[in-house]
């Protein structure tokens, strides 16, 4: 039985194929610190021949900078010429292809909202370019990951652009239990960059594994060309030895051998990957390849203007763009033209002297100028005005400096950033179409005015610049700011041709801050000059109540009250300074003072309808009160019921990649707390808390403003993200019933029979000149909440259908008009027992809130239904006795008649001989019962009966009748 298993053993292994090219590693080190080196196939699958496991170096065991471990002898050796070792780390600095070990992940985005398929992302990736990797352009998630093993502690450093916050830029790390290690957010979240400008980020690594990631994803893109996230130099420090050497990239070399670094070619040579040595090329520093120069033309050379000479002159020359790449004295080369006539100087700027010398000199502390005059001193009761006003470009001011960055690191002059050139000032030619060209310049701080400067200023000062642009191609000037040096931000950008125009930021904030210009003539990859024609040109640029600034004009101060006094003194807030007394005045109730108006009182302008200034007049806002009179109604309105500040999230939305975003809009109705927005894409860092009280550099602070919300699910990243934060309204307009107020209306078909709150932004954005408007429509409706519910119209699901004017309605029982007695009414009870209950109700639909209150249930004595029940019973018999009688009475006259002219028919027909009557009456002494013995008649019938007492017959008439009847007997 064993020699059978022998001889299977034997015969398989025999079967084996014998094991071809193979490399060594190491095992995992084990307690004792020790390890083995073992022999690993390139090609997977069982073969034969390999080396036996040797015992292995000390786990502590590292070569030095410039040396690689000879696995085979498992010995230091040095790098050969043409490459280099860190010895303990590793470099990533060649970007033609993606190295071994990184991986570009794609991560799935969600489907859209009925479950529809949306694009997909199996397109996005980071792209290597050569010099660096260039991150994804869209909204899909995409990570780059490499995994390394570290021996003992160390780091991990890049070099990264990331210019543009319309994408996430994230950096963790994860263990191999795929769990992320411990960071702050300082070190996760990159803060952004300059245009063109590289930035390094270093992250500390523990010993094990370690697995990098660097994420990206967009925002939201729309039609914006998004910049994408660049990265370069990754280099890895703490990795126990190096196998191999890296070669050096193209364009650099290493001379002797062991080398830990490489050097670039000197000009007019190359070198091709892993060089020893450069070959003599007529070529720019650094080239990777023999390029033949081509012949020089105009696109070669810029013209500038010279400094101003002692006799106040200049003139235009020509000089050619470094790094030169062109030839000269070769057909068709064009040469350098000569330079123009000698002109005089344009006048020194504003705030300027020329002090017959060729240099413009500021002008001393307390005085000022106009740039063509000597420097003054400001009369009586004014001060000088501080700040900068450049509009004559003959030399750089010396604040200001430019600079030129190359995407793809290659060299650029940075005297090919901005050209000076008489009345303006101009983009250069760079060292190729996609370079950045920047113009900065540094403001300290601010200094308002004496007689301003104890105000709550909403105003520290302004930039203000005129520019132009004209291109081909898809260029595009960026203007940026940077507050205290903690992150660039992009305030506002332009592509592509624009007409001469004027653009104004404000600060909101006393700091120090740097304004940038950055142009760009392409977006897309380029090492060429081929839109050099494509260019920026700003005409002038001044700034405000700069601190370190120079005056050039004076304005009226307010004097202190002592006698013969010319001191400026400050203004209290809400304070404007009268013309004629140079005193300082307050400003009527509801009134704000505006900012940079003329001393006077028409710097107090009134606030609108429904509402109040508040203590400093800086601004005007509502206290929740409003009241409208109609008629001889009048309602009053509190709308503190709804709270300060409303929130509306509207959405979802989905984009073409199918991410999942809603647009968040908070609203402050009242004075007491205004609405912040917050961006935490670009700094992670700001707390909760500091975000809460808009503290962070990108939060916004006003009336109405709106943030872009996308949640944390589907797209990996671990938080939700709020960006694109805007100001819709800074300014309360009033509140009204009317759909008309400063020139902002009501589209009626959206909101009807309700208050109107209007605000406004003075902010001007390339699509809205104007400024944006918002109204906010405030409906009573008791079917819901005190706090109520905001929405959009219909019509406009984003809030807004041009982008400009903002729609939101806020339905409430709160926005319910308060209650009066109008609004309720008195019901009557029944009268129990004497007694009677009068209830008080609202009347329905009930379209009122809080005001007087329902009156309590009275109850009154009354008089019962029995008593006059009893009373008319009584009435009722009364009246039928007395009725009864009557009939009797008349009953009984009427027979009598009848008998005395019964007897006179009889008496007539007694042969016709009549006795005289005397009288029909009965006669003196006749005794009525006697003759109605002696009388027979016949009984009248019920109908005689009837007719006789219903014929209202008279005893007067009857009498005539008989006389007249007994005249005719007789």
């Amino acid at each position: 039985m064993f020699k059978t298993a022998g001889k299977m053993t034997v015969s398989r292994a025999a079967s084996l194929r014998m094991c071809g090219d193979y490399y060594y590693e190491y095992t995992e080190c084990d307690s004792r610190g020790s390890r083995w080196r073992v022999a690993i196939p390139h090609e997977p699958g069982a073969c034969t021949g390999l080396p036996e496991p040797v015992r292995g170096t000390e786990c502590t065991f590292s070569c030095k900078a410039g040396e690689f471990l000879e696995m085979s002898a498992q010995e230091c050796t040095q790098c050969a010429a043409g490459s280099y070792s860190l010895g303990s780390g590793i470099r990533f600095d060649q970007w033609d292809a993606m190295p071994a070990g990184f991986s570009s992940l794609a991560t799935l985005l969600e489907n859209g909202p009925h479950g529809e398929d949306r694009l997909t992302c199996n397109s996005s990736s980071w792209v290597p370019q050569g010099n660096y990797l260039e991150s994804n352009r869209d909204e899909c998630t995409v990570s780059l990951i490499y995994a390394v093993h570290l021996k003992k502690q160390g780091s991990v450093s890049f070099e990264y652009q990331y210019p543009d916050n319309n994408l996430l830029f994230e950096f963790f790390i994860q263990n191999d239990q795929c769990q992320e290690m411990d960071q702050s957010a300082d070190t996760k979240w990159l803060k952004l960059t300059n245009h063109g400008e590289w930035a390094t980020h270093t992250v500390n690594l523990k010993s094990g594994t370690n697995i990098l990631y660097w994420r990206t994803g967009g925002v939201l893109m729309g039609s914006k060309v998004v910049k994408p996230v660049l990265l370069k130099n990754v280099q890895i420090e703490g990795v126990a030895y190096t196998s191999e050497c890296f070669p050096c990239k193209s364009g650099s070399f290493s001379r002797v051998p062991g080398s830990s670094t490489c050097e670039p070619c000197p000009r007019d040579t190359y070198s091709n990957h892993g060089a020893s040595s450069c070959t003599p090329c007529n070529s720019t520093e650094g080239s990777g390849a023999c390029k033949k120069r081509p012949p020089c033309s105009k696109k070669d050379y810029f013209q500038i203007h010279t400094a101003c000479d002692h006799e106040g002159k200049t003139q235009v020359i020509y000089k050619w763009i470094e790094p030169k790449i062109c030839l000269e004295g070769v057909t068709g080369a064009e040469t350098l033209p000569p330079g123009g006539e000698r002109e005089p100087c344009p006048p020194c700027n504003p705030g300027f002297y020329n002090n017959d010398t060729a240099i413009c000199s500021p002008c001393p502390p307390g005085t000022y100028s106009d740039g063509m005059k000597p420097c003054q001193q400001c009369p009586a009761g004014t001060e000088p005005t501080l700040g900068y006003e450049y509009k004559w470009w003959n030399i750089l001011p010396s604040n200001m400096k430019t600079s030129c960055f190359n995407v793809g690191n290659s060299k650029c002059d940075s005297m090919n950033g901005w050209e000076v050139a008489g009345d303006h000032i101009q983009s250069g030619a760079g060292s190729s179409d996609n370079d950045y060209l920047i113009l900065n310049i540094h403001v300290p701080g601010f200094k308002l005015p004496t007689s301003v400067s104890s105000h709550s200023a909403t105003e520290f000062g302004r930039i203000t610049f005129e520019f132009e642009t004209s291109c081909v191609a898809d260029c595009e000037l960026y203007f940026m700011m940077d507050v205290n040096r903690k992150s660039t931000m992009v305030v506002e950008s332009w592509g592509r041709t624009k007409t001469r125009q004027t653009y104004t930021h404000i600060m909101t904030k006393n700091a120090s801050v740097s304004y940038t210009w950055a142009f760009q003539r392409t977006n897309q990859p380029s090492d060429t000059r081929q839109y050099v024609n494509d260019v920026a040109r700003i005409y002038s640029i001044s700034v405000s109540n700069a601190v370190d600034g120079v005056s050039s004009g004076c304005r009226v101060c307010a004097l202190s009250t002592q006698p013969s006094s010319s001191t400026c003194v400050p203004c209290p807030p809400g304070h404007y300074i009268d013309a004629l007394t140079s005193q300082c005045s307050e400003c009527p109730r509801n009134t704000y003072l505006v900012p940079h108006a003329a001393p006077s009182a028409d710097a107090c302008k009134p606030c609108g309808p429904g509402s109040r200034s508040d203590k400093d007049h800086s601004l005007c806002y509502s206290d929740c009160h409003f009241t409208h009179t109609d008629g001889n109604a009048t309602l009053t309105f509190d709308f503190s019921l709804l709270g300060s500040v409303g929130t509306l999230m509207n959405g979802p939305s989905f984009t073409s990649k199918g991410t999942k975003y809603f647009h968040q809009f908070n609203i402050s109705l009242c004075g007491g707390q205004l609405a912040v927005c917050t961006d935490n894409v670009t700094d992670l860092s700001v707390s909760d808390a500091q975000r809460e009280k808009g503290e962070g550099p990108s939060a916004v602070k006003t009336f109405i403003c709106q943030s872009t919300i996308i949640p944390a699910s589907g797209r990996g990243f671990h938080t939700a993200l709020s960006s694109q934060s805007i100001n819709l309204a800074d300014t309360f307009l009033g509140a009204t019933v009317d759909d008309n107020l400063d020139g902002i209306r009501v589209t009626p078909e959206m909101f009807l029979l309700s208050v109107f709150w209007l605000l406004r932004s003075l902010e001007v954005t390339s699509s809205c000149q104007s400024g944006r408007s918002a109204v906010v429509t405030l409906r009573c409706n008791p079917e819901k909440s005190t706090k109520g519910d905001l929405s959009v119209p219909s019509q406009c699901p984003a809030g807004t259908c041009n982008g400009c004017t903002f729609n939101f309605l806020w339905e409430s029982s709160g926005a319910c008009p308060t209650c009066t007695e109008r609004d309720y009414h008195q019901i009557e009870g029944v009268c129990k027992g004497g007694h009677q209950d009068l209830l008080y109700v609202w009347t329905e639909p009930k379209l009122c809130m809080g005001g007087v209150a329902l009156p309590e249930k009275k109850t009154l004595p009354c008089e019962g239904m029995e008593f006059w029940v009893r009373l008319g019973a009584g009435v009722g018999a009364f009246t039928a006795v007395l009725l009864v009688s009557l009939t009797c009475y008349f009953w009984k006259k009427n027979k009598r008649l009848e008998y005395k002219y019964s007897r006179l028919v009889m008496s007539a027909n007694k042969e016709c001989e009549m006795p005289v009557a005397d009288s029909c009456a009965v006669m003196e002494g006749e005794n009525e019962g006697d003759m109605e013995d002696e009388v027979v008649y016949t009984k009248p019938s019920l109908l005689g009966k009837l007719k006789a007492i219903a014929s209202k017959v008279g005893v007067h008439s009857i009498n005539v009748l008989l006389k007249e009847e007994n005249l005719t007997v007789l």
